[in-house]
């Protein structure tokens, strides 16, 4: 499965799974289905009772093509890269380096959407979603924009945690480390991982700022430079042996 790394702005990498073709092609006739009927369930009502001449019709009929249309440029900008499919499909646009994408990145894959996946049958969609290294079509490269499983990956859960070997006799040296949510407890578990894996400025600079901020969490003001990875990994074992 493709993945895509995520620099947040406290510089903690995040690894998120790419949304599939077979995701993306559920969500887009989820979307379909959906315009289809709201665009149905519309002209039913409206023509042949609310309107009595031709020109209010046409209106009406322009209004009705605005909605097919504009669809997906509208949700996707108002509710933060998710369409309704996207939404059941649980994924998301957003900025291949991180963030949220702009309403002209939004824009700009709506426009090559028409020759993505309308003008092609969703051929050329395919295959560059299929094919490429970040799961992008021609909109998605333009705008410089992926679609994600709108989870983070992290490949653990708290049974790896607690699958960290301690002793009986240790004594806890942070004693708030008990207050840790799960989650605080995974990202630092996470982050430790990569830095081991992959030591790199990026994953150097996600250490750091995640030190700081569990420092400030736990009240604690000690803690040098060079210790970092050992805090974190004291704070670790604290939690491990305080909540078992």
């Amino acid at each position: 499965m493709k993945s895509i790394e995520i620099k947040t702005a406290q510089n903690v990498i995040l690894q998120y799974e790419l949304a599939d073709l077979r995701d993306r092609i559920l969500a887009f006739l989820i979307d379909f289905v959906v315009v289809v009927i709201v665009i149905f369930l519309l002209a039913s009502a409206g023509f042949g009772t609310m309107f009595q001449s031709d020109t209010a019709a046409a209106m009406y009929a322009i209004f009705l093509l605005c909605i097919f249309i504009f669809y997906s440029l509208a949700f996707e900008t108002l509710n933060k890269g998710r369409s309704l499919g996207k939404m059941a499909l649980r994924i998301q646009v957003i900025k291949a380096e991180g963030g949220t994408a702009s309403f002209s990145d939004y824009a700009a894959r709506w426009v090559f959407r028409m020759v993505d996946v309308y003008f092609s049958f969703g051929g050329i969609a395919s295959i560059l979603i299929a094919s490429s290294a970040k799961a992008q079509r021609i909109g998605d490269i333009v705008a410089n924009t992926a679609v994600v499983k709108q989870v983070p990956r992290m490949d653990l859960n708290l049974k790896d945690v607690l699958a960290i070997q301690t002793q009986e006799s240790y004594k806890p040296e942070f004693v708030q480390a008990k207050q840790l949510a799960e989650n605080d407890v995974l990202l630092i578990k996470a982050t430790l991982d990569r830095y081991r894996r992959f030591t790199n400025p990026a994953h150097r600079d996600a250490i750091i700022m995640l030190a700081d901020r569990i420092q400030e969490v736990l009240g604690v003001s000690n803690i040098t430079a060079e210790n970092r990875v050992q805090f974190l990994q004291t704070v670790l074992r604290d939690y491990v042996v305080l909540t078992r």
